[in-house]
């Protein structure tokens, strides 16, 4: 019988630790800190070892893709492209929030491994996606719109005109008032409960309706601009086609490149558009977000122009205006992003930036 030992002197069969090892790393993904056999041992299994035990070419692959995969992890200048099913990684020289390109063509934040999301942090990022995943919203819109029994405290919302409330919890039917809360029959008795003011209720009630209108009011054009760009990647086929159908008419096809220049470029400003509008969900009022809003708007109406010139058909008869017209559009466009862009990262650089985070 084959017996394999380590530096500690523990003995153990050879079957036996291949088995061993092979359990540790395809049900339990250890590769780094497997521990000898004997109890209390500690020893831990050496690189050379393990791949001498291991004779399976599929747990040889699987340990050596964990070991590549902790020192990725571990190591501060690499990062795996988050491109499902690309397994390139990506090597700086410093570690920051700017965009990287892998072999594979996906371009990502290198920090955060989301997509490239100028102008805002990945610190806001990541808040807007959560407040996004989470739903915050309708929690803002149940307390703005409904109320809790105060016998049971399930939750009421309110459809009719009357006052008048009955608790639609089986084990309750609780009656009270919609307005003061109060028991229904000791209502009449309690005037002073429905018609006096309550300011600290009031307030919090219309904090609770304008958080969602100012939610509801970002996300909507944050959402618009998610699909226009899924439009315009779409667009990149119909260029494809009207390019070709150009070259029909004796243009050649380097003069054609236009248009695609132009589709990356609207696609690099609906990005931007569509994270200005997370940027300005936090931001606080000032008079530099005057400026940012205006910047935005300026862009907003640059690249709905754009994106209808690209619409448009292209005949014998418009072809040559069209094309001017596209080129001016684009560089404006273009233009304006950098404009906004400068003037967000001025803020980043002199900490005029103010924001609203709770």
């Amino acid at each position: 019988m084959l017996m394999t030992s380590l530096a500690c002197g523990h003995r153990y069969c050879t079957e036996c630790w291949t088995i061993y090892i092979t359990t540790k790393i395809m049900d339990q993904g250890e590769v780094q800190s497997i521990p000898c056999f004997a109890v209390g041992c500690d020893i831990l299994v050496d690189d050379q070892t393990i791949m001498n035990l291991l004779a399976d070419p599929k747990v040889k692959l699987k340990y050596q893709y964990l070991i590549t995969n902790n020192f990725i992890v571990c190591n501060r200048l690499l990062r795996h492209c988050p491109q499902p099913g690309c397994s390139y990684v990506i090597k700086v020289q410093y570690v920051e929030a700017r965009p990287v390109t892998c072999a594979c063509g996906h371009s990502f934040c290198f920090k955060c491994s989301e997509n490239w999301h100028d102008p805002i942090t990945c610190h806001l990022l990541k808040k807007w996606e959560k407040k996004c995943h989470d739903d915050s919203a309708t929690l803002n819109w149940i307390a703005a719109n409904t109320k809790k029994c105060p016998f049971c405290n399930v939750r009421i919302e309110k459809d009719g005109g009357c006052n008048h409330m009955v608790c639609k919890n089986q084990n309750c039917k609780f009656e009270f008032c919609w307005l003061c809360l109060r028991a229904w029959n000791s209502h009449e008795f309690q005037w002073d409960a429905c018609n006096r003011y309550n300011e600290e209720i009031s307030k919090t009630k219309e904090q609770s309706k304008s958080a969602l209108d100012k939610y509801l009011f970002y996300y909507d054009r944050y959402m618009n601009h998610v699909k226009s760009l899924k439009f315009e990647n779409k667009l990149y086929a119909t260029v494809k086609r009207k390019m070709e159908e150009m070259q029909q008419i004796n243009i050649s096809w380097n003069e054609t490149q236009f248009l695609k220049k132009a589709v990356d470029i609207l696609c690099e400003c609906r990005q931007t558009l569509m994270y200005t509008y997370v940027f300005a969900y936090y931001l606080s009022k000032t008079n530099e977000s005057a400026i940012f809003e205006a910047n935005q708007h300026d862009l907003q109406n640059a690249v709905e122009q754009l994106s209808e010139y690209l619409e448009r058909d292209i005949t014998v008869d418009n072809v040559f205006s069209l094309k001017q017209t596209v080129q001016d559009k684009s560089r404006y466009c273009d233009n304006r992003r950098r404009v906004l862009l400068s003037h967000v990262y001025e803020g980043y650089e002199k900490d005029f930036w103010k924001y609203v985070e709770s």
